[in-house]
This record gives structure tokens, C-alpha cells and sequence, in this order.
């Protein structure tokens, strides 16, 4: 995956509370929920729960299949944030020898490696290779085309 685009978030995002009814939706059959529900007057702020820091985080678009494995597609939206340090298991935004890339980082053995969600792609060993972390990956906004 590379950079399609780099958009930083507002230092101090705007509140904007949306409707968010206590139902909760299964993947799959849940019957029906109680008409009292709708009326409960519970609100959802998508700054307030995903921007945790937002003097340290930035949006990104990714072009690319090497992620799909991981639920990352192409077109979609990351949310990084920069003052997260990256340990196993993370996905990641990097630099690699001047190309940005989005990848999990893994140790295999002892070597850090930083690997796709795509059999198609090998890991990248990071061994005599330079390497700038730009952040870690918080959230995937995968819009669906209708």
C-alpha cells in the first residue's frame, strides 16, 4: 500500500454529536429491538472516540492490496496516530528507503520485519535498510460502494 494522500486531523476537532441508539447490531439474526430504544437520547462523538490525541494524529488514504488480510482495502481512510509506539503486532505507516508503506510489524526470530496482509507481498526484513516510523494505524474507515 502507498500514500494516496495525507490529511492532518484539527488540533482541536469540532464536537458533533450524532445519534446513537443503545440497539446493537449482530451479524446475523437478532430479532427485533425495543421501540423504547429509539427514543433514549444517547449521542456518538466520532472525534471523541477515535481521535485520542489529536495534536498527534493524521488521516491517510492507501492505494493497494497488500493489506486486505488485515481489513484494509483500497480507497480506504487510516486514522494514524504518531505518538503511539509500535510494538508486535501493529499496523504501521512507514517510511522504507524513501517510499511510504503500510504494514504489520512483526518480529520473526529475533529479526523485526514489517509484513502484508497479502501472500503475494514477502515480509520487508528490516535489516540494513532504513526506516522511519511515521505512526501507528488506530482505525480503518472502509466506506462500501452503493
Amino acid at each position: 500500500m502507498t500514500l494516496a494522500n495525507l490529511i492532518p486531523a484539527h488540533p482541536e476537532p469540532p464536537s458533533l454529536a450524532l445519534p446513537y441508539p443503545l440497539a446493537v447490531g449482530r451479524a446475523g439474526l437478532s430479532g427485533f429491538p425495543s421501540p423504547a430504544q429509539d427514543y433514549e437520547g444517547r449521542t456518538l462523538d466520532l472525534n471523541e472516540r477515535l481521535v485520542k490525541r489529536p495534536s498527534a494524529t493524521f488521516f491517510m488514504g492507501v492505494t493497494g492490496d497488500s493489506m486486505v488480510r488485515f481489513g484494509i482495502y483500497d480507497g480506504d481512510l487510516l486514522l494514524v496516530d504518531r505518538s503511539i509506539d509500535p510494538r508486535p503486532g501493529h499496523i504501521i505507516v512507514a517510511m522504507v528507503d524513501g517510499e511510504i508503506t503500510v504494514k504489520r510489524y512483526e518480529l520473526r526470530g529475533q529479526v523485526p520485519c514489517l509484513c502484508s496482509g497479502n501472500p503475494r507481498y514477502a515480509p520487508i526484513p528490516l535489516v540494513d535498510i532504513e526506516c522511519q516510523v511515521w505512526g501507528v494505524v488506530r482505525s480503518v474507515i472502509h466506506e462500501y460502494q452503493v
